[in-house]
């Protein structure tokens, strides 16, 4: 560890130790010469140094000032890597991939602070910015969480909203001992691979997010009860005949993969539109 330098709990800085585990992520990732790499949150540049050497281009987003200058002296030889000291959350990732990355594939590969880790996402598969893949290394109950089908504990409205964007690939386990400092629970390593041609296309997509979202807002209650909270443009008996209609009175919003999500917007899409 550099010295002088304090790990920021705030930011959720947790570093690997040693070269083992990031040239796994760096290899997963599909990193090559053909490629240029969004890096979020290189902290010492462990695996920046990994992606260096497999990628043509490294652009290194590293909201941490204090690190900036390590990262610079580290890679001060390294024509491949480009350190940018910004928080990745208000970056304009289109220009950047347009100024670094020009004829190249572009892949995203992070370490994510588990405490940003589905804004980042999100932002990342919202913003549909073409990218190959997006390998990331997060909290192990969060990658089951977003690999999870439905029907599973851990399916959620985020794991439906993410296979809306992309698929999702479990790569492999971290245990907790490869990190300083030693966080309280083990990592995992995910692919995301977005859709270059969504499974769905409700025929009104903020309605279909607001369904999504409706459904598992009271995760204790029948999806009936839960949407007519969140749909407040359709009398509870309307929104009730719809959901009793394709699934049945009693379904709960985690029994409804991405797919069955569209149908049930697209329908009430219909209502909505037929009453105004």
């Amino acid at each position: 560890m550099a010295e002088g330098f304090y790990k920021k709990k705030s930011l959720g800085q947790n570093f690997l130790t040693s070269d083992r585990i990031p040239a796994r992520i760096a290899e997963v990732c599909g990193a090559d010469k053909g490629c240029g790499v969004i890096e979020i949150g290189p902290g010492m540049g462990i695996l920046t140094k990994q992606l260096a050497l497999r990628a043509a281009k490294v652009a290194a987003i590293e909201i941490d000032s204090e690190l900036i200058p390590i990262l610079e002296e580290r890679f001060a030889d390294a024509e491949n890597v480009k350190i940018i000291n910004e928080d990745v959350m208000k970056c304009d990732l289109r220009s950047l991939i347009k100024e670094e990355f020009a004829g190249l594939d572009c892949v995203v590969c992070a370490n994510l602070p588990y405490y940003i880790t589905t804004p980042i996402l999100m932002m990342l598969l919202e913003g549909e910015y073409g990218f190959r893949s997006i390998t990331v290394m997060v909290q192990k109950e969060v990658a089951e969480r977003l690999s999870a089908k439905a029907g599973a504990a851990g399916y959620g409205a985020v794991t439906a909203a993410v296979s809306y964007y992309a698929a999702v690939k479990r790569q492999f386990t971290v245990g907790a001992e490869n990190f300083s400092p030693k966080p309280k629970v083990d990592s995992a390593v995910i692919t995301l691979t977005p859709y270059t041609e969504k499974p769905v296309k409700p025929e009104n997509e903020g309605l279909f997010f607001r369904v999504l979202r409706g459904a598992f807002a009271m995760r204790r209650k029948t999806l009936v009860n839960s949407l007519s909270s969140a749909i407040n443009e359709l009398p509870k008996e309307e929104i009730k005949s719809v959901v009793t209609e394709l699934f049945g009175a009693t379904v709960r919003g985690e029994e409804l993969d991405v797919r069955q999500f569209a149908a049930l917007s697209d329908r009430i899409n219909a209502l909505i539109c037929h009453r105004g």
